[in-house]
């Protein structure tokens, strides 16, 4: 790599942590009645979405100031969808996945995360689900998404099905018009939202991938 791209790449980093910081203050700025209507909202809204998808759905455990709530999760499998949840592998790489069977089938993982205690389906498992729901700290139009920096669904979403959606959990204001980007970033194809539901990013309608 060269000088001029090592300094590009630094840059890059360096902005995408600036939106990280300022998004996280945000987020502990919103009065937690905000928080708990959205997660209703947002709880709603992905089983009307996973109705139209179908199942099985690939979701997650929101953690801390993330949007959504545990509910979220719950109120799918209680529609009747199949729910895989992710396990954080121990050397870097693809996520695990292993079923959500209710509250009682999850227990405390590493990174302050919450994980399923069943069979592990494998890396793989993500290619049978018709949706993805994703972790994320921001999105913009084009389907940028903007983690926490581990990597763990850039090197997980290539493994979904071409065609499933791909679709971030945000607040409304987390959608912007342009995030910074890295070449291993990978595109997602929707972002769900609070008050404006799914909403499709870069041109993708409901049920395909660029």
């Amino acid at each position: 790599m060269t000088a001029r791209a090592n300094r590009t790449e630094r840059a890059v980093v360096a902005e995408k942590n600036r939106w990280r910081t300022r998004i996280v203050a945000a987020r502990r700025a919103l009065p937690a009645e905000v928080r708990a209507a959205r997660a209703v909202a947002l709880a709603e809204a992905a089983v009307g979405l996973a109705a139209i998808t179908g199942g099985p759905v690939c979701a997650y455990l929101p953690v801390g100031l993330e949007p959504g709530s545990p509910e979220l999760v719950a109120a799918l499998h209680e529609a009747g969808h199949e729910v895989l949840l992710p396990v954080v592998p121990a050397a870097a790489g693809p996520l695990d996945w292993a079923r959500y069977d209710g509250a009682e089938s999850i227990a405390a993982g590493p990174l302050g995360l919450r994980e399923p205690t069943g069979p592990r389906r494998g890396v793989v498992a993500i290619a049978a689900a018709r949706l993805v729901l994703v972790p994320a700290l921001a999105a913009d139009r084009s389907g940028r998404r903007l983690g926490r920096g581990g990597g763990y669904y850039d090197r997980t979403l290539p493994l979904a099905t071409a065609g499933v959606p791909l679709v971030v959990v945000l607040n409304d204001e987390e959608l912007v018009a342009e995030l910074p980007a890295e070449p291993h970033d990978r595109l997602v194809t929707a972002a769900l939202l609070a008050d404006a539901g799914h909403t499709p990013l870069g041109g993708a309608p409901l049920g395909n991938r660029e």
